[in-house]
């Protein structure tokens, strides 16, 4: 299916979730670079969608007219701001919030620590990619994309990985069905409900974890609040399930229907960390909020105070005027400046993790099935919104 721009007039009324947009939206941001790189729409609330790389990378850098106060799509049911008082630190937060609720949490992404969650994530990729090789088929994007990431968060979280089925199903309700107030408000029930109780265990029975690290750590000599760990815990649950699991299914989708560049992997292994780059950029999953805090003017649009700007990375990933070549993936690509993790202030504080998971992911796969393709009687389907990526890639070993 591809997005069939005569259906609506996408400058002046796109919709992130429209299907045929969501399963291919690469021809509706080329039309819209020529003719109207900054649209607007009234769907969800309203806002405006820049598809050019030097206009979101100016937006996103731009924390003096651009508050990440609400980074939705869409504009949030009201009751939401009384669940999360103090949104989900430090995506959601302005400086100089930002900075300390960021320094709390980066320690627990950096490289070292990274580094000790390779073997159990190597382990289960090994595993899980073991079972579908011994049946011969297997959905890539279900069996195995979908299951790494939860299970490294709840391990970083301190929370059963057994769970990692309802985290899952609590994630896509709050962002695939953003525009379902009732999908959406159970998914966000379901994670504030669960997190809520592990903080209050914590409290008395701490332990080597990202919860029980915050719920101890102090700012300017005073403990930090429990909504603050709260929306952190839930932004650390939202933000590494979903992205990840995008990142894995889409790289192996483009692997099953690339063949050429699976067979370079698999004699230049030495490619990876060039190959996993050029693959965050062509499938970027990522779209923010901002809110536009005063009048301001980008590339001829005048936003007014208010107005919600989505940050289209995965669009600014494929601008001709920022990367040669964009819809071609080059496995060797050097000059490779993507935005798959944001830029400006906000950028991923868990880009090292995302980026170990999709390469022992890629490895581990490509070690136990070096020779797959799409199951031609079964479909691929997408998902889309605040973050795009595929949701079934049926597959057959061989």
């Amino acid at each position: 299916m591809s997005a069939d721009l005569s259906t609506r007039d996408w400058s002046t009324d796109y919709d992130i979730f429209d299907p045929a947009y969501v399963t291919e939206p690469y021809p509706v941001w080329d039309a819209l670079r020529r003719t109207c790189p900054v649209a607007h729409s009234d769907r969800y609330g309203a806002s405006w969608l820049p598809t050019r790389y030097d206009d979101v990378a100016a937006i996103a850098r731009d924390v003096e007219h651009f508050s990440s106060r609400s980074v939705s799509v869409i504009t949030p049911p009201q009751d939401e701001e009384e669940a999360l008082p103090l949104g989900l630190p430090p995506i959601s937060s302005d400086p100089p919030v930002h900075t300390w609720s960021r320094r709390l949490l980066l320690p627990w992404f950096s490289h070292q620590r990274v580094a000790s969650y390779e073997d159990l994530t190597r382990e289960l990729c090994r595993r899980l990619a073991s079972d579908i090789a011994d049946r011969g088929r297997g959905d890539a994007a279900v069996d195995y994309a979908q299951q790494i990431p939860a299970r490294v968060i709840a391990g970083l979280l301190g929370v059963p990985a057994d769970l990692a089925d309802t985290f899952t199903g609590w994630v896509r309700d709050v962002l695939e069905f953003a525009h379902d107030p009732q999908r959406r408000r159970r998914g966000r029930d379901g994670i504030l409900t669960y997190l809520t109780q592990e903080i209050e265990l914590r409290k008395d029975n701490p332990g080597d974890d990202l919860i029980s690290d915050l719920l101890h750590a102090e700012v300017d000599g005073e403990p930090v609040p429990d909504s603050h760990v709260l929306g952190t815990a839930a932004l650390t649950l939202i933000a590494g399930v979903d992205t990840t699991w995008s990142s894995i299914g889409a790289s192996l989708w483009h692997l099953a229907t690339h063949p050429s560049d699976r067979a370079r992997l698999l004699a230049e292994p030495e490619l990876m960390p060039t190959a996993i780059e050029e693959l965050l950029r062509a499938y970027s999953p990522v779209t923010m909020g901002r809110i536009v805090t005063a009048d301001v003017e980008v590339a001829g649009c005048p936003m007014r105070a208010g107005d919600r700007v989505l940050l289209n990375f995965p669009a600014a990933n494929r601008d001709p005027a920022a990367f040669e070549n964009p819809d071609t993936v080059l496995l060797d690509r050097t000059e490779n400046r993507h935005a798959a993790f944001g830029l400006g202030i906000h950028r991923c504080a868990g880009s090292n993790l995302a980026r170990m998971e999709l390469r022992v992911a890629l490895e581990e796969w490509l070690s136990a099935i070096p020779e797959f393709r799409l199951d031609a009687d079964a479909e691929v389907t997408w998902a889309g919104g605040q973050v795009r990526g595929p949701r079934t890639i049926p597959v057959v070993v061989g």
